[in-house]
């Protein structure tokens, strides 16, 4: 037993050595290095998600350039040229009661104190420590690879203007409750994610990408914050205090073109 156990460890502790023509050969060869020396320029479309009060589609797109095959650095950006009111905010526009106790919050159109996300520009790192192929139906095979991204995120933010005790009480001409200002700020955030790429040939490449954003403001416009002993409570103003914590997110769907327009190829 003792000298069977003997051959058993030396046969774990040996090291198979490869000769002939395939010895210190790369695992692969002539592999299309999709990503490495190549720039980058990749319209795209987003659209936010888990939005209480406005949701937000996005067209913009991005510039990358690819120093290696896993490693890019670049920019994305766009503009929210979309920004439909969700089902909630509408039930509060139509139920909600407009007296002088409700006044600082409700307006007569309870969408316009509603928060806009306007604008994003993303400097940003990508790297992609997975590739792979793609089979579709076991016919099509698609160059495929998995990326993160990090970036210091710049949000331009159409947000209710600040205002203090009576000020935040407005009323038109017939008496009513009007619509609250609004003001623009820029909030700054880490942007990350992750996503992949479908290489369909090789100038072209379709893309699918999660994104995360997270960021105080006060989405609906409202008087939450502030009060109190632990400012937990409202306090009849309307300022910084009422900005909530959002976990911001968004789906990207992008289509991008490869300069130059054939990838290099490894040993």
């Amino acid at each position: 037993v003792g000298s069977e156990m003997c051959i058993r460890d030396r046969a774990k502790a040996e090291e198979i050595q490869l000769t002939g023509p395939l010895a210190g050969a790369p695992p692969v060869r002539k592999l299309r290095l999709q990503r490495e020396g190549r720039f980058e320029i990749a319209p795209s479309f987003s659209f936010t998600l888990l939005d209480e009060y406005r949701r937000t589609m996005v067209v913009g797109g991005s510039m990358t350039y690819n120093a290696f095959d896993w490693l890019g650095f670049g920019v994305w950006g766009g503009f929210g040229a979309i920004t439909p009111l969700t089902a909630l905010s509408d039930q509060v526009n139509e139920s909600a009661p407009r007296n002088s106790r409700t006044a600082v919050n409700v307006g007569k159109d309870f969408g316009a104190q509603v928060s806009k996300l306007t604008w994003m520009v993303v400097p940003q790192v990508q790297i992609a420590p997975f590739r792979g192929k793609l089979a579709i139906f076991s016919k099509l095979f698609v160059d495929t690879d998995l990326y993160l991204h990090l970036g210091l995120g710049f949000h331009g933010i159409d947000e209710r203007a600040d205002c203090a005790a009576g000020a935040c009480v407005k009323t038109e001409a017939g008496g009513g409750p009007a619509n609250k200002d609004m003001a623009s700020r820029v909030a700054i955030s880490p942007n990350f994610g992750l996503g992949f790429k479908f290489y369909t040939n090789n100038l072209v490449n379709f893309g699918l990408e999660y994104r995360a954003f997270p960021f105080s403001w006060n989405r609906a416009g409202l008087d939450q914050r502030g009060g109190g002993n632990d400012g937990k409570f409202p306090d009849q103003n309307v300022n910084g205090e009422d900005q909530t914590f959002k976990f911001n997110q968004m789906i990207t769907l992008s289509v991008g073109f490869a300069l130059p327009a054939k990838p290099k190829l490894s040993e």
